[in-house]
């Protein structure tokens, strides 16, 4: 039930059933972990590297989200925009560590040119490109990620 809810405000509940997990990068890029507090507000845990892997213990209805380190690639958890922890198992008595794959999503085409663009040309640079001002707008809109919070609260919400 807890869980429930916490899916529904995208934000911590309460930190009283402990769990642990792996949190391991198959992406291509530099990974940065957002938990998600009780306010909901992110917290970054820090920055995963491709290949790399992050052990944390956490709790069942505590929320979490992965971008680029950059902020500009939502990735998914265990396939999932929002990762939402499970039981721990034990054995002879110690946790085992759940691995929770941090993996790319499939991308548009400008989403991916945009991607490549910012990579290989500098911001202050943008307006100089012979590209439709549409993908100009693109190219200099700033990650938001309290805003994209928003936006998926609303979609759990109608879920």
């Amino acid at each position: 039930m807890a869980d429930q809810e916490a899916r529904k405000t995208l934000r911590s509940l309460n930190s009283n059933t402990p769990t642990h997990v792996k949190f391991i990068n198959k992406s291509r890029q530099m990974v940065r972990a957002w938990w998600l507090n009780f306010s909901g507000l992110p917290v970054s845990y820090g920055d995963i590297r491709p290949g790399g892997s992050l052990k944390m213990n956490t709790f069942l209805t505590h929320p979490w989200v992965f971008r680029t380190s950059d902020g500009y690639v939502q990735l998914l958890a265990d396939r999932e925009e929002v990762y939402f922890p499970t039981l721990t198992e034990y054995e002879d008595g110690f946790p085992v560590y759940k691995d929770v794959l941090i993996i790319s999503q499939v991308n548009t085409l400008q989403e991916y040119c945009c991607m490549l663009i910012r990579k290989m040309v500098k911001r202050e640079d943008f307006d100089k490109l012979d590209i439709p001002e549409c993908l100009k707008s693109d190219l200099t809109r700033t990650p938001d990620l309290l805003k994209e919070l928003q936006i998926a609260r609303a979609q759990y919400s109608d879920g």
